[in-house]
């Protein structure tokens, strides 16, 4: 079986994207703590990677990205209020670009052909979810290993995404509902990291949204 390596967050995107391709490639999970409020998805992430039996799954802590970031973006900064629907503070520059480089790094020393996120049309709003973008990276990265390429020392890459079939969020839903059940209530969406979601941020009511686009009763906990 081929090998993949999936950007696996914890949240019901990617979640359902293992679920999506699990029968297809070998998968191998990475996981990023970026200093974002979020952490409670990475304790998600561990408890599906185990449930997925996934080949591998590292958390990669890049938590200096925080510093960087500053309060350029309501996900990372301590100051700024996160909003209930789509607003540009909620967009964590290039984050996609700086997971998608060490999801691929990796990718190319297992000798794997696919690298894997969980962007979806609805993510239109996000520039680094588009899928020109993933393509842009995608020659990119196979560019800087032409050579390993051509000695059959490395595998070309491809970057795929939801978004590139045309893929909902509801769409994913439905189908990860097939394998997960109602274990895909215990995904992670919320922006904050409470005892459940918070029922108000962006990520919560697109959760909310696309439950309902999907004909699913959304039995998730939230706290409003």
């Amino acid at each position: 079986m081929k090998k993949a390596v999936i950007v696996f967050s914890g949240g019901v995107d990617s979640v359902c994207v293992a679920s999506y391709l699990k029968s297809k490639y070998e998968l191998y999970g990475i996981t990023f703590s970026y200093g974002q409020k979020a952490n409670r998805e990475i304790n998600a992430a561990r408890t599906f990677a185990k449930k997925f039996g996934l080949k591998q799954h590292k958390i990669i802590d890049i938590g200096f990205m925080k510093e960087l970031y500053g309060d350029s973006n309501v996900l990372t900064s301590s100051k700024r209020k996160i909003p209930s629907k789509f607003d540009y503070s909620i967009v964590v520059p290039i984050r996609n670009a700086v997971f998608l480089s060490i999801a691929s790094a990796w990718a190319f020393t297992l000798n794997a052909s696919f690298v894997a996120y969980g962007a979806h049309i609805d993510d239109n709003h996000y520039p680094d979810c588009r899928p020109i973008f993933a393509k842009k990276l995608e020659s990119a990265f196979n560019q800087g290993e032409i050579d390993g390429i051509n000695l059959g020392l490395r595998k070309s890459i491809k970057i795929w995404s939801p978004y590139k079939e045309g893929l909902s969020k509801s769409d994913l839903i439905q189908n990860g509902m097939k394998t997960l059940g109602d274990s895909i209530f215990k995904t992670w969406s919320c922006y904050s990291s409470k005892n459940n979601h918070c029922g108000i941020c962006e990520s919560c009511n697109n959760r909310k949204t696309a439950f309902q686009k999907a004909g699913i009763i959304d039995k998730t906990k939230y706290l409003k």
